[in-house]
């Protein structure tokens, strides 16, 4: 968990279910903006009476219109993601949930600090197991926007990745910087983790995605995992859709 200053009384989560509780019962207390985001970002401290840390606030007041992706729909486009982050075990996606926050309901998700000593550039080209489990993760959701500054190393050698307002299109839209492993076959532990996905697709994590995204969008993420499991491989660019994010950092 990200370490943060707090008052004496109260201490950082120790895993992510403390983190859940902090971010779904804690109090916000916003302290500044992520001005190169595109969308409203806002930054801040969360307490409750025993939990503290930093977290990341986006209203749904603040996202910018898109032109392919319905008004409104980013904050449950980002919680259907940590959703499908749980459901594989791989921890992708930090801590989130949707919630009321002082600018109307949002996402809010727990503060990741990042290696600073890691080079990004060099690091995303690494063959990295935690990116591998990642770059299949992306393949799942349709991560329109895989972009190095997404992807977060920590000191403690865990890999997590932040920004999925822009997937689950019904369209092909996999744009990322982790092709590394394009058309490579899928490992075994991959293909033990998509065949447990597939059916809590459609269980109880595909009720838990309606209430975020279409029928239609459900329906087309479990026809990528069968897809995946189909071809046994890692997938490769469409030439549908750019395959690369710009700007890649």
């Amino acid at each position: 968990m990200s370490e943060q200053p707090v008052e004496p009384d109260l201490r950082a989560p120790v895993d992510d279910d403390e983190a859940l509780r902090l971010l779904r019962e804690g109090v916000i207390d916003l302290e500044g903006r992520m001005l190169d985001a595109s969308n409203v970002t806002l930054v801040g401290a969360i307490r409750t009476p025993d939990l503290a840390a930093e977290c990341v606030y986006k209203p749904v007041a603040g996202e910018r219109p898109l032109w392919d992706f319905p008004d409104g729909t980013l904050a449950g486009r980002e919680i259907s993601a940590f959703l499908v982050s749980e459901a594989t075990g791989w921890r992708v996606v930090p801590p989130t949930v949707l919630r009321d926050g002082p600018f109307g309901p949002g996402m809010v998700q727990l503060w990741i600090d990042g290696d600073e000593d890691v080079d990004l550039p060099a690091f995303v080209r690494r063959d990295d197991p935690a990116l591998r489990r990642m770059a299949v993760f992306d393949a799942v959701v349709n991560n329109a926007d895989r972009k190095g500054g997404h992807i977060i190393p920590t000191r403690e050698g865990h890999v997590y990745g932040v920004d999925h307002g822009i997937c689950f299109s019904v369209d092909p839209k996999l744009r990322t910087l982790l092709w590394r492993w394009a058309n490579a076959p899928l490992t075994a532990e991959t293909v033990a983790v998509l065949e447990r996905l597939a059916d809590e697709l459609r269980g109880d994590l595909g009720e838990q995605l309606h209430a975020h995204l279409t029928r239609r969008e459900v329906h087309c993420t479990q026809q990528r995992v069968a897809e995946l499991l189909r071809t046994g491989r890692h997938p490769g660019p469409s030439g549908e859709w750019p395959a690369l994010p710009w700007p890649p950092f």
